[in-house]
């Protein structure tokens, strides 16, 4: 018999081998219909997997993310088997679930090109396949046999993929005529597969890799019930409406040029105003929490990203180092500002009193992506962090954290994002060789972080083994308008780089101590954070941040005067406002600056010049009445301090 513990901590005892299947039965029936995955051990496994010894579990229906992965992993394998009765001789490179559906990386060959015209045949075959109720079946097998079995497929990306995990014991999944490596978790079978949809067919290099073959690679979701694909697709309509490469191009807010470069976002006007305007927010907040503004370069020598650890970690991914007329000088784009900020800390000697020091910057870093994972503000090469690094004593940690925690919360207000989660990221206790630090220093920072988002309220998860190595850390996962997840802003305690940099002060008991160094990013990146702001708001951005917030609309050329002075006045009392002055008729023009976002339209004509007023419409809800323009200032001003 085995000891199975359930996540409420009861114990009972099943026959050695039972799987989560078995035991979901002995439950209920019900339940075993709706279980799709289970936890074993802090490890997702098939349903059908025996259990061998004692055990934690937790069985995951649907709604729970494990599931949704087994769920997506077993339909890219589905999908795998319909290309291969499709296209025979298709070689198989990765095929993985992601946050939402799953995707292939596929070589059909250099004579066949799979395009997205051929996707409903792969889907009627992948239903085809679903509806025969194939089993999913898994095989652990040593290295020789999985070279053997995929050396006579002939597929040059699965041996690559076996020949670099060396003599583990590897696994391999079967359904139908398919067999994949794999370490799972899969469906027992394939029937739950009810609805499919392929999406998109894109370009991958192998293994994201420039040099290696540029793979095709196919996207796809399915769900248990057709309505659910039905409810997806409509997000998913909405998500491109709002797409913010799509949203930024007809707003006029940034761009792209290929003579600048790949990954280099030129900011508009427009853009560079909004951008301005949320970098003045921040600063503002910060200066009010006693933060003092810095400014680095944007190069390093190599020798300063080498004692950080940065070039150990991002060199493959950084622009290669700029030699210098001097023999044996190299520079670095930088990739990260922590580096520069710890030297400024380094710059003077400081005292227990001295301390927290918080210094801020909006700092340029870059990084060299890689082409294909290029995607408008989201993935750049050049970005700004909005970032700060906090240095102080062991004991004021919880207090400075919590600090940040209160900025974070202040900006998700102030831009609407209300749907988050707090994810805490510990340790694994069960593997601290991993890690740097003492355990005393680790339990003070953990318990900082745990004990600073009770006192906050907030919805928090708690992932161990999740840390980084040198400190645990705060990630605010946040669900957008139509429901997608963004991980926006983060906060780092660090034990790692005030000792690579020998940081120190002088405390009470005049002998030298290291600081606890706390990176925060309440933004992450300018770049992105817009990204995600356009996609949340659909390009309506709040009125305090709105590009225009008002627009002048005369309903003949015979007000434009009238229209002119009500523009020096809303602009002279700090009111963004323009004039469509174009020869259109009034309802032309309403429905062209409606398309453009703009929050007020104020229309002028003969009644409104005479009395001094203006008739005002509030974009998307229509007329909200007339009121003398020097009324709408504020009406502006108590609007912008209502959403502050």
């Amino acid at each position: 018999m085995i000891n199975i513990t359930f996540p409420d901590n009861s114990v009972r005892q099943f026959e050695n081998g039972i799987s989560g299947l078995e035991i979901a039965k002995s439950l209920s029936n019900s339940l075993a219909r709706e279980i799709l995955a289970i936890t074993v051990d802090k490890e997702i496994w098939d349903i059908t997997r025996p259990i061998n010894k004692d055990a934690s579990i937790k069985l995951h229906k649907w709604g729970d993310e494990e599931s949704k992965h087994a769920f997506w992993h077993s339909s890219a394998h589905l999908m795998a088997e319909a290309i291969e009765s499709l296209y025979p001789g298709t070689k198989f490179g990765i095929g993985p679930a992601i946050e939402n559906g799953f995707y292939y990386d596929i070589d059909p060959g250099d004579s066949v090109q799979i395009t997205e015209s051929d996707l409903p045949d792969i889907e009627n075959k992948m239903k085809e396949l679903a509806s025969q109720k194939q089993v999913y079946t898994r095989k652990e097998v040593p290295t020789d046999e999985a070279l053997k079995i995929f050396k006579e497929k002939g597929d040059e990306y699965k041996i690559e993929l076996i020949t670099d995990l060396g003599d583990a014991k590897l696994s391999l999944y079967s359904q139908g005529n398919f067999t994949d490596l794999c370490r799972g978790p899969h469906l027992p079978d394939t029937s739950p597969i009810k609805a499919i949809k392929l999406l998109n067919v894109a370009g991958a290099y192998w293994r994201g890799d420039e040099k290696r073959k540029m793979l095709t690679r196919i996207y796809g979701i399915s769900f248990p019930k057709q309505s659910m694909l039905d409810e997806y697709l409509v997000l998913l309509e909405k998500a491109r409406e709002r797409d913010h490469r799509k949203v930024g191009r007809e707003l006029e807010l940034f761009t792209f040029s290929q003579r600048v470069g790949s990954g280099l976002p030129l900011w508009l006007p427009k853009g560079a105003q909004l951008r301005e305007r949320l970098e003045s927010f921040l600063k503002k907040v910060q200066q009010k929490h006693g933060y003092l503004p810095v400014i680095t370069p944007h190069i390093g020598q190599k020798e300063l990203y080498v004692t950080s650890g940065h070039y150990e970690k991002y060199g493959k991914d950084s622009f290669q180092p700029i030699k210098t007329p001097q023999e044996g000088e190299e520079f670095l784009l930088k990739p990260m500002n922590c580096p520069h900020h710890c030297e400024i800390y380094r710059s003077r000697q400081f005292s227990y009193k001295d301390l927290p020091v918080r210094y801020a910057e909006f700092g340029t870093v870059y990084r060299y992506e890689q082409s294909g994972e290029l995607h408008g503000l989201t993935r750049v090469r050049g970005f700004t962090q909005d970032d700060a690094h906090i240095f102080c004593t062991p004991d004021q940690l919880k207090e400075e954290f919590t600090k940040v925690i209160d900025i974070i919360l202040y900006i998700f207000k102030a831009l609407d994002f209300q749907d988050f989660t707090a994810q805490i990221s510990l340790r694994d206790p069960d593997d601290k060789e991993k890690y740097i630090g003492s355990d005393e220093n680790w339990k003070k920072a953990e318990d900082a972080i745990i004990e600073a988002t009770q006192e906050k309220g907030l919805v928090t998860v708690i992932e161990k083994g999740e840390a980084a190595f040198y400190g645990p850390k705060l990630d605010f996962m946040v669900r957008d308008a139509i429901g997608r997840k963004w991980q926006l802003g983060t906060i780092q305690v660090d034990y790692n780089l005030p000792e690579r940099f020998d940081l120190e002060y002088v405390g009470a008991d005049n002998e030298k101590h290291r600081p606890v160094m706390i990176h925060r990013a309440p933004f992450g990146s300018m770049e992105r954070f817009v990204a995600v702001l356009i996609e949340h708001t659909g390009g309506k951005f709040p009125l305090w941040l709105s590009p225009e917030q008002a627009v002048i609309l005369p309903i003949s050329e015979k007000y434009h005067d009238y229209a002119e002075k009500v523009l020096n006045y809303l602009n002279n009392s700090d009111i963004r406002t323009l004039i469509d002055g174009r020869s259109e008729k009034i309802g032309r023009k309403i429905r062209d600056n409606e398309l453009k976002k703009i929050p007020y339209l104020l229309i002028v004509g003969e009644k409104e010049a005479e009395a001094g007023n203006v008739s005002v419409r509030k974009q998307g809800e229509g007329d909200i009445g007339t009121m003398k323009f020097e009324e709408f200032v504020e009406f502006i001003k108590t609007e912008v301090e209502k959403q502050l």
